[in-house]
């Protein structure tokens, strides 16, 4: 099971995570974007660490409500929309949950991949975070199909995620601002992928650590 409290470190380490390698996501966007993915995210999730005290006392879908309006309202560009609306599928799927196990993890995995990819209209190729996310609820799902249990889970789709964004590098841009690159955004590792990479690994992490 994961609690609440579990829910209130992950949003920490990632925030953390964010801020020690926004450079290195400054960079691949710089390759292929506007050079400001590292700079957007670091500043949402500094909001976010900010508030964090606030959760203490709010429940999991509520906190992850918060995190979804913070986002949408500090982080400009496409990352915004779409990570808050990772965050708000992820506050609906969580409703009512005081912990969550498996299956509940895989419903907020999914909610969470179908809001983005009815936001930022991405399907898996395109060289998006959908191509993170997507295999990684797969694997996810298959593991608890096998009756793994949720840390098992969780590092089966996080192995799944980073050959997800291994697999970005070569695929030619269809969303985006990389789009307009056309052939020239081949050979450069997405950011938004990148970043929705270390916000699993992060779950992975918190969760593994504490013997899920």
């Amino acid at each position: 099971m994961v609690t609440q409290v579990q829910i209130i470190e992950w949003l920490q380490v990632y925030a953390h995570v964010i801020e020690h390698h926004k450079d290195k996501l400054t960079e691949l966007d710089a390759a292929i974007g506007d050079a400001d993915h590292g700079s957007n995210m670091d500043r949402g999730f500094k909001k976010i660490t900010n508030i964090l005290p606030n959760f203490a006392d709010q429940d999991i879908s509520s906190i992850f409500k918060t995190v979804s309006m913070t986002l949408i309202s500090s982080i400009g560009g496409a990352s915004g929309p779409l990570y808050g609306t990772w965050f708000l599928r992820a506050s609906a799927a969580t409703a009512g949950k005081e912990a969550l196990a498996e299956e509940d993890m895989l419903e907020l995995l999914k909610s969470g991949l179908d809001g983005v990819i009815e936001r930022g209209k991405a399907q898996l190729g395109d060289k998006t975070m959908v191509d993170v996310l997507s295999p990684a609820v797969t694997a996810f799902e298959q593991a608890i199909r096998n009756n793994l249990n949720i840390v098992a889970a969780l590092q089966a789709s996080v192995q799944a995620a980073e050959q997800g964004l291994k697999d970005t590098i070569p695929m030619l841009a269809k969303k985006g601002r990389a789009s307009y690159l056309g052939d020239r955004s081949i050979g450069h590792q997405d950011p938004g992928g990148t970043s929705a990479y270390w916000m699993l690994r992060s779950l992975l992490e918190v969760v593994e650590g504490s013997g899920g």
